[in-house]
């Protein structure tokens, strides 16, 4: 793909095959392949080379090298960049005629696709090593290497709905990391304690896509878009936020333990939050305790 397609984009003999909108946006639909390209071939694979004869001890292979390995949630997150590019220009000759020399049954976006397709296999492959690594040496850092890569995994998942976050004004990247997203039930309370919580309940809730970051939580509305690919993807308008300075939690609410609440200036502002399952509401409820403390 590299050499066939995106070196050809420069070559002077192919130019003339190239619209001008297209000219200059080979990092757009490439992203940073070429950084996963040579990182798999200067430094990882020569590193798994020297544990041929050793396959149990591969984690320390993976764990050397997981900084790395972020270079693939830059790719991610180009992706729908370089999805929508290729549809404006997916029939543009000079694609065909690169497909026809290299003799390639698939179009250039099925290629696109295998960064994204490799970073989702490593897991099932170390998953599938530590089936058969009990109690062996090597064994620990086989499971350490898989939380990394499924880390990581939620952090290239996480990025691409943030990245379709709209109508917020202020930069994202200054509220710290995203540490969750996931989409809620949500009952609010504006009344200054007027109003018992109980009596919200009755309400019809909101449906809120929550983004927590470190310094603010996000409360977005999932918009689903029609189309295909990554046009399919939902985008997330956004509503209001809250700074995290300011908000307590309140971790149980009578009657459902699919529930706990999120408030403001000192209960000025009551969210009761619903969370699709008990586990979902915990793994959240822990993370902003971790935030809060």
């Amino acid at each position: 793909v590299l050499q066939g397609y995106a070196a050809e984009m420069d070559n002077p003999l192919m130019a003339h095959l190239i619209s001008p909108e297209l000219q200059n946006k080979k990092d757009i639909l490439f992203g940073n392949m070429e950084e996963i390209y040579h990182f798999h071939n200067r430094i990882f694979l020569r590193e798994l080379e020297t544990y041929v004869e050793y396959p149990e001890l591969v984690g320390r292979c993976f764990l050397d090298q997981m900084e790395d390995f972020q270079i693939y949630e830059k790719y991610c997150q180009n992706k729908p960049r370089s999805e929508s590019l290729w549809r404006q220009f997916s029939d543009s000759v000079f694609f065909q005629e690169c497909q026809r020399k290299l003799d390639h049954k698939l179009s250039l976006d099925s290629y696109l696709l295998k960064p994204v397709q490799r970073i989702t296999k490593y897991q099932l492959l170390l998953k599938e090593m530590l089936k058969y690594s009990k109690n062996c040496e090597g064994a620990e850092d086989l499971q350490e290497a898989l939380t990394s890569i499924l880390g990581i995994l939620k952090a290239v998942n996480d990025s691409m709905h943030q990245i379709a976050i709209t109508g917020y004004d202020g930069n994202l990247n200054e509220l710290g990391k995203l540490l969750m997203q996931g989409s809620f039930n949500v009952w609010t309370d504006h009344k200054k304690g007027h109003t018992k919580v109980k009596d919200l309940a009755r309400f019809k809730p909101m449906q809120r896509h929550l983004f927590l970051h470190e310094k603010a939580v996000l409360f977005c509305k999932k918009r689903e878009e029609n189309g295909e690919g990554y046009e399919k993807a939902p985008s997330y308008s956004y509503k209001h936020s809250l700074n995290m300075a300011a908000v307590g939690i309140t971790e149980n609410v009578k009657g459902d333990a699919k529930k706990f609440e999120i408030w403001y200036n000192a209960r000025e502002e009551v969210y009761i939050i619903q969370a699709p399952t008990p586990e979902v509401k915990a793994t959240w409820v822990n993370e902003i305790r971790k935030v809060l403390t």
